[in-house]
């Protein structure tokens, strides 16, 4: 890990495209402000941990499309299930 010292006003240049600021210091919290590409995603690492766990718990989840179908209240025919039911959209 890098460590750095910086005062208000001052920055760090991570690669060459996000700019790390110091915009405030008061007591223990430090208020940065970051520029970044808008492609660049950028969290709190709270945030982040929640946001894998939650990924983690979905992909953990089992489908149960037939449940999801009679939640749905949408049922499909046999003839709907065929590829040549006479849908000639895909034609």
């Amino acid at each position: 890990m890098l460590i750095l010292s910086r005062k208000v006003d001052e920055s760090i240049i991570i690669g060459d495209e996000i700019l790390v600021s110091i915009v405030d210091i008061k007591g223990d919290q430090v208020k940065l402000g970051i520029q970044a590409p808008k492609d660049v995603k950028v969290y709190r690492q709270e945030v982040y941990e929640a946001i894998q766990q939650e990924n983690l718990a979905a992909a953990r989840t089992s489908a149960d499309l037939p449940e999801i179908k009679r939640l749905s209240g949408k049922k499909r025919t046999k003839a709907q299930d065929t590829p040549d039911s006479g849908d000639t959209s895909q034609r």
